[in-house]
């Protein structure tokens, strides 16, 4: 399945839905796919299940006929919005959970209202509207889901149902404060930078230019623009394979990672040439069927590279990862459109090496992208599970991944790779949070953080290919151990660990994915290979983690590193490190960093 053709594509989404067509049926408007809690109802989990699925069967609908999906859904959304029906949704709070997954109903409604709306009674059309109009008399949080009342009010004004245009304007004022240049907004904080841009940001407003450009061409025009600039950077989330950084929160979805592309399609926006959207599509697809992402019955699992409950959210109910079918968005779009008649093309990616103020992180690609890691500075998210490690880390790897933490008693159990870690006691143990202050620049990046009270802690991180070198300038009023790791990579028996190899200085293991190396220059007392604990990365089940270890006494320390993180196959050099009294020296590909410290 190479993912090229439209009616492949509309093939894999119905391939993906089987497995649950036998439960449509079960409760009209809801599906149970699962056991496990989440922050809000068992019956708004149900009803989430349900129409998140219409992410893709709204596309699907547009040129595609399936008369049972077709009649579960209205037979499940009638009675859902039907206040006289034992399955319906009920009444809406602030904040609430059904408020999202209006977005999914309003967007198959202006997509295929032949198939849709103009098959309702005109008492079930009141119903439905009656019940999308709470989401203007609700509070939503100040962030992306400010969209989904922008694509609420435009279909119940496309419907010729009331709307409310002030609430669109003052959404739409929301998300112009999250602007921040570049194409890319911030999540409602200005700290967070993740995938809800390309998913949610601009996603929401291309589908808002699809329909809404006649009529409002100022803002459509801007949305276009920002869409194309958005691209620019947005293709060096990818490497050659279609695998894209794992970074930041909501990961139990997926192939959405491929939904900006999507929607570029719909909206008839060519940010890059039409054959270089569709590889990033297809390759980001075809790299996701290969992950091991289904149970054992064929729904798709809450985790990432396969089923994991440790690293999701509390709002990840088990329906919640079918938010990626929005990346079968561009099955609405006629095959012959230039997207469908295009070639598959290779990105070609100018510098390797992409530093982007605006997003507040570095990225950097080698072996022609066989490879890519993303470097953060100042990005964090408050109130959500694994927040240090989802964000904070010092860097991230299309490879090797990254761990979020079982707890932090261990340091086993903290799978802390890729940051510096401390403890008073070897037991309890503190990662990197938000920074108090950064920097980025062309060629390092400069974090500022307390781990606990009496702790401040200055890294430079310099990037060096499949390399980076850490310069931390440690100052603490009470004694401290330290650990400094590298990536961690799977493995898969007990012998796996013949291939670690750990030295005073020096601890390296060579893993089916690659090398990950960490070295010590300077403060380090012992180099050791961790065993994390089970289902701590996001990508391998089981993991092997170089660190380096540090016993450091009141005062001020200087700890220098390289740690490294090598494709299989791939050869990469280490950078040259040399210290002088008030000087680290990096050299590395004829290029050379200093960096003065105290």
């Amino acid at each position: 399945m190479q993912w090229n053709h439209r009616d492949d594509v509309a093939e894999a989404l119905l391939t993906l839905v089987e497995p649950l067509r036998s439960r449509l049926a079960e409760q009209p408007g809801h599906l149970a796919l699962g056991s496990h809690g989440t922050v809000y109802t068992e019956n708004r989990r149900d009803a989430e299940g349900f129409l998140r699925i219409l992410w893709g069967l709204g596309p699907f609908l547009v040129h595609y006929d399936d008369e049972q999906l077709q009649h579960q859904w209205m037979r499940g959304l009638t009675e859902g919005c039907d206040p006289h029906s034992e399955h319906y949704y009920g009444k809406t709070m602030d904040g609430d959970q059904l408020l999202v997954e209006m977005a999914s109903i309003a967007t198959t409604l202006l997509l295929a209202p032949h198939k849709t709306w103009d098959t309702l009674s005109k008492t079930e059309q009141q119903h439905l509207a009656d019940w999308l109009w709470q989401i203007n008399e609700r509070r939503l949080a100040p962030n992306n889901w400010h969209f989904f009342r922008i694509l609420v009010n435009v279909a119940l004004k496309r419907l010729g149902m009331k709307y409310s245009q002030e609430k669109i304007e003052e959404d739409f004022a929301l998300i112009e404060s999250c602007y921040v240049g570049d194409g890319w907004y911030f999540d409602g904080v200005d700290q967070q930078f993740d995938y809800y841009i390309p998913w949610a940001f601009h996603y929401y407003s291309l589908i808002y230019v699809a329909f809404m450009a006649d009529e409002d061409p100022e803002r459509a025009t801007r949305l276009k623009e920002r869409a194309i600039l958005f691209a620019r950077s947005y293709q060096y989330w990818f490497d050659s394979k279609g695998e894209a950084i794992p970074f930041g929160r909501s990961l139990a979805y997926r192939f959405a990672q491929a939904s900006f592309w999507s929607a570029l399609v719909l909206a008839d926006v060519e940010a890059l040439p039409w054959g270089v959207i569709k590889g990033l599509y297809a390759r980001n697809m075809r790299s996701w069927m290969n992950h091991n992402i289904f149970t054992t019955d064929g729904v798709l699992s809450v985790g990432y590279h396969y089923q994991n409950l440790v690293m999701g959210e509390g709002y990840n109910g088990a329906g919640s990862p079918y938010w990626a079918f929005k990346s079968f968005l561009l099955l609405a779009v006629s095959d012959e459109h230039p997207y469908w008649q295009a070639e598959e093309e290779e990105q070609e990616l100018s510098p390797g090496r992409l530093p982007l103020p605006s997003m507040k992180a570095m990225i950097e690609h080698t072996h022609h992208s066989q490879h890519v890691l993303m470097y953060p500075v100042g990005q964090f998210i408050g109130y959500q599970n694994h927040a240090c490690a989802k964000y904070s880390k010092f860097t991230y790897s299309t490879v090797f991944g990254f761990s979020v933490p079982r707890s932090n008693y261990y340091y086993y159990e903290g799978a802390f790779d890729s940051v510096l870690a401390v403890s008073e006691d070897g037991v309890h143990f503190r990662d990197k949070p938000l920074d108090s202050s950064y920097e980025l620049h062309e060629d390092r990046l400069i974090h500022n953080w307390k781990p606990q009270v009496g702790v401040t802690i200055r890294s430079t991180i310099i990037p060096c290919g499949d390399s980076h070198v850490r310069i931390h300038e440690l100052e603490t009023s009470r004694a401290l151990i330290a650990y400094d790791a590298s990536f961690s990579a799977p493995f898969a028996t007990v012998s796996s660990d013949d291939a670690a190899v750990v030295k005073t200085s020096w601890a390296s293991y060579d893993s089916p994915v690659g090398s990950t190396i960490a070295k010590a220059v300077r403060g380090f007392t012992q180099a050791e290979m961790i065993r994390t604990e089970p289902n701590t990365n996001v990508f391998y089940e089981r993991t092997l983690m170089p660190a380096l270890r540090a016993e450091l006494q009141p005062g001020t320390h200087l700890l220098v590193s390289v740690m490294a993180g090598v494709p299989a196959g791939c050869e990469s050099q280490l950078p040259e490190v040399r210290l002088t009294s008030d000087r680290v020296i990096v050299h590395h590909n004829e290029q050379t960093t200093t960096v003065k410290v105290k």
